[in-house]
């Protein structure tokens, strides 16, 4: 997704790594056209507007295609539903108390007061705000290529918000829609364990190092979740 090209599935996954697809970041918080209904699961913490901006965005960055799910399918949104109403949500596990050094140096990490639910809380707002002053329709009513022409300008900064910073929104989506996407499906994403399946991770099987050493020949037996289900 990119205001010069689209994105292909290979591209979105280059420099994501199977290590995080057990156990990524936002997963702290505790286990608990779309290619599926968005209204299998129904919302804690999403409103139906932010819900229907949500299963879009998630529709775009993630599409489905021949070599895999797409982020709806795989059930994104849930698991960015689910964390957003957890500990990880209300930002337990970064600090939040300031100062907050803006315009300082990216070595220094995360340096603005908002929280992830308040990042898509406002950001989702000044998004489908800018997209209305911009073409006269919310997000998730845009065309697909629009879709992407609108979140590629979000990830540039060519789009301003406001607070949060387009790029901090983007950002923040991004990483959390990449999580969702590999984690153990008890958290929500990866229905099916579908994402492990098409790179070949075996999930949380006890004991897999005697392929370790067997480069470029395939795992046989598929993934198994933190749940003791299997895949083949």
């Amino acid at each position: 997704m990119s205001g010069q090209r689209s994105w292909s599935r290979r591209e979105f996954l280059r420099g994501t790594s199977a290590g995080v697809a057990l156990l990524p970041p936002a997963l702290l918080a505790g286990a608990a056209g779309q290619s599926a209904p968005a209204n299998v699961y129904e919302p804690h913490y999403f409103t139906k507007s932010e819900w229907s901006f949500i299963n879009a965005a998630v529709d775009r960055l993630i599409p489905a295609d021949t070599v895999g799910p797409g982020g709806v399918e795989a059930g994104v949104p849930e698991f960015l539903d689910r964390q957003l109403d957890s500990p990880y949500g209300y930002g337990a596990f970064a600090y939040m108390q300031g100062p907050f050094l803006t315009g300082s140096s990216p070595q220094l990490g995360y340096q603005l007061s908002y929280t992830p639910r308040e990042i898509y809380r406002l950001g989702i707002a000044a998004a489908d705000a800018q997209a209305r002053t911009l073409h006269n329709r919310f997000f998730f009513e845009l065309e697909p290529p629009r879709q992407e022409e609108f979140l590629a300008h979000l990830e540039h900064g060519t789009v301003q918000l406001g607070s949060p910073p387009s790029q901090t929104f983007f950002e923040q989506l991004l990483s959390n829609v990449k999580e969702g996407y590999f984690a153990d499906p008890i958290y929500g994403g990866n229905r099916h364990m579908g994402a492990w399946k098409m790179i070949g991770f075996p999930g949380a099987r006890a004991d897999f190092t005697d392929w370790i050493d067997q480069p470029g020949k395939k795992y046989p037996y598929g993934p198994a979740s933190i749940a003791g289900r299997s895949a083949s």
